[in-house]
Order: structure tokens, then C-alpha cells, then sequence
């Protein structure tokens, strides 16, 4: 299939970013592709086959009820239209044009209104809602929370993410306890979170997955969550979710997926340190750069190795070497998100050790090249 990458004019990529959107997120099992393949070449009826698998999701996550819907961003957007519309079938088919005089606030901690390649507040306002933030951007309390609800409060969002301020924010918990007592219910993204189950025994009443990241399953989203809740996300299959429905094929893939995921061994942490611990020796023997195991600062048990680079040794700044990396015969992508402090992480989840000794070697002809120059 490699001819694919030639057919096209492609470029090949060598992904130590992780499980991200931009690169085509994962790259699932054969189980998986076979299940997806035998979705493509037979008809259901499409009720039947959400209510079923989702009722099948659910009995596997030991929650109320499941839905798969087409990414995370969907489930988002589509778990606020749900909490807005519920039941209403007149407001189902204009929620685009109607004034909106039922509660449609959506409060969300301020530390967790994030861009995480599309703006959260974009996927509550397809979803008919208006953002209200809460707290400060360093720190939410449950007060502070609570303080924001109001009668037009129609749900809290809460975005468990590594791209979320972490300091000193309510946990999934408290905020649970916020909903419950103010009578709101709790959405939870939790995209890429590797626990399909805790957040909603924390108290959630619907929370997101994305189906692509930890699950590694086609490009697809789940929603879980108590069963009225669900049901009426899945209602929106006839409002705003019909511009974002997935296909047979991303349903059955994704639910194989999920059944692999519970039962399947997951690499620890600690696998992915002894994976790296060749590749962190040998760039500690390049000057000017520093290489260590870092984990995960969502708290997912994730190790991955960062690299930091002197810039006055190295003779470049740090993003114009990882600009470089992308753009080499072989696109190399790594975590840039600290790239203007000198320091860049490798995620080895999805890498070889033959890809990374790939990546130590391009790395080290560029720093050759700038010294050179």
C-alpha cells in the first residue's frame, strides 16, 4: 500500500506527537479494519443498529446507555443540543432560527475554555448554546462554579484535558456534586482520556470519548451516559447531528474497538520508558541537547521523552528545527506545545524503534548542518 503514498504525491510520517487529529489520530487493529470492511459491504436499518450496539457499548462500560456518533467535537455539540432541545420536537427542527427562551447557558471553568484545534466554545454554539465562564483562568473553585449557574443554565461542561489549566481546578467530582445540587446535568470531554468508565461513576451525566485516540478505533466519537440523556443526543440524528452522522462502518469499528480495548493488554508507561531509553541515551550524546522521560500532565499513564535543546549551542531556535522535521523527505512530527522554552516531546506510542532511531539520526544531521552554516 505503499504505492498509495506515490499515487498521491504523499509524504510518509513518522508520528512522536501522539494520538492527534491532524496525522489521522490512530491506526487500528486488523480486527477492527475487518469488522469496519464488513460494515461497508452490508445494509442495516440505522435505528436499530445505533440502539443495539449502543445498548451493547453500554453493557461492556456498565453505564445506562451509548451512542456513537461521528468524533468527540460531535459529541460535544451534540450533548448540548440535547440538553437544550430534550424532548421538544418543534424546537428539534429549528434550533438554528428560533429564539432561544429555554436555558441554553452552558458554564464551563474558564481554565477549560481551550482551543484544542477547534475552539471548545465553537462546538457549544453548533450546539445552540452560549459559553459562560467560570472562575479565573488559574483557578476554579466548586463556589466559584456554583456562582455561575444561573436559570438559564442548561448544563456544566467539563474538559478533562491535557491542553486544560490544571492548577488549582475542581475535580470531575466536585463539579458532580455542583450539578447534582443546582439540578443541571454534567457533561464531561474526556476526548483522549484512557478510563471509559470512571467519569461517569464520578457522576457525569454524559460524557465524550473520542474513538480514535486511546480506543484506536476508526474516526468516530462516543457518547455515554444515563439513558435519557443519550436518547435525547440521539434525537439529534434528525436536528443538527445529521450534518455530522458516521456511517455503519465507523459504528461497527468502533464498538469492535471498544470491546478490544477492555480486553485487550494495554503498553504501560513503563513499557513505553524502556522503549525510549535507547533513543534518550543516544540523544544525550549530542551537544547541546538534554533528553529525559517526562509522564503524562493529565495524569494518564503515558511516559514520553523530552527533549530539550540549548539554542545558543545547537545554533537555531528550536522551532525552525521542528519546522525542518516536518519538512524533510520524511515528515517527523513531534509535541511542539513548549517549543518556544527549547523543549519538545516525543510520544512513542505509535513509533518503532527503527522510526526512532530515524528520528535521532535526522535530528542529528540537522544539528550538524546548523553548525556548518
Amino acid at each position: 500500500m505503499s504505492l498509495l503514498y506515490e499515487k498521491y504525491g504523499l509524504k510518509q510520517v513518522i508520528n512522536a506527537s501522539g494520538r492527534m487529529t491532524i496525522l489521522g489520530v490512530s491506526t487500528p487493529s486488523a480486527d477492527v479494519i475487518d469488522t469496519v470492511k464488513y460494515g461497508l459491504d452490508h445494509y442495516f436499518e440505522m435505528k436499530d443498529l445505533v440502539n443495539k450496539t449502543g445498548a451493547y457499548i453500554a453493557g461492556l462500560l456498565q453505564v445506562e446507555d451509548a451512542v456513537v456518533v461521528s468524533c468527540a467535537s460531535a459529541g460535544i455539540a451534540q450533548s448540548v443540543a440535547a440538553v437544550i432541545v430534550k424532548d421538544n420536537d418543534w424546537l428539534l427542527d429549528n434550533l438554528h432560527a428560533a429564539p432561544l427562551n429555554v436555558p441554553h447557558d452552558i458554564v464551563v471553568p474558564k481554565g477549560h475554555n481551550v482551543n484544542y484545534g477547534a475552539p471548545v466554545g465553537s462546538m457549544v454554539a453548533l450546539g445552540g448554546g452560549k459559553l459562560v465562564e467560570a472562575g479565573y483562568s488559574n483557578e476554579c473553585s466548586p463556589e466559584q462554579l456554583a456562582a455561575a449557574i444561573t436559570p438559564q443554565t442548561a448544563a456544566i461542561l467539563y474538559v478533562k484535558s491535557h491542553h486544560c489549566v490544571q492548577k488549582s481546578h475542581l475535580s470531575v467530582e466536585q463539579a458532580a456534586v455542583v450539578a447534582r445540587k443546582h439540578g443541571v446535568p454534567l457533561i464531561v470531554d474526556a476526548a483522549a482520556e484512557e478510563d471509559l468508565q470512571c467519569y461517569y461513576q464520578f457522576g457525569a451525566d454524559l460524557v465524550i470519548y473520542s474513538g480514535a485516540k486511546a480506543i484506536e478505533g476508526p474516526t468516530s466519537g462516543l457518547v455515554i451516559g444515563k439513558k435519557h440523556y443519550v436518547e435525547w443526543v440521539k434525537r439529534q440524528s434528525n436536528g443538527i447531528g445529521r450534518a455530522m452522522k458516521v456511517g455503519k462502518e465507523g459504528i461497527l469499528g468502533l464498538t469492535q474497538a471498544i470491546e478490544n480495548y477492555l480486553t485487550h493488554e494495554k503498553t504501560s508507561g513503563a513499557q513505553m520508558v524502556e522503549k525510549m531509553t535507547p533513543f534518550i541515551e543516544n540523544l544525550n550524546t549530542l551537544s547541546g541537547v538534554t533528553a529525559r522521560v517526562v509522564w503524562d500532565a493529565a495524569g494518564r499513564d503515558i511516559a514520553r521523552a523530552e527533549i530539550k535543546f540549548d539554542e545558543s549551542v545547537i545554533n537555531q531556535r528550536t522551532g525552525d528545527l521542528v519546522q525542518a522535521l516536518k519538512t524533510g523527505d520524511i515528515a517527523i512530527y513531534f509535541r511542539g506545545y513548549k517549543a518556544n522554552e527549547g523543549i519538545i516531546e516525543a510520544d512513542v506510542r505509535s513509533v518503532s524503534a527503527e522510526q526512532l532511531q530515524v528520528i535521532f539520526t535526522s535530528i542529528q544531521a540537522l544539528l550538524n548542518e546548523a553548525k556548518k552554516a
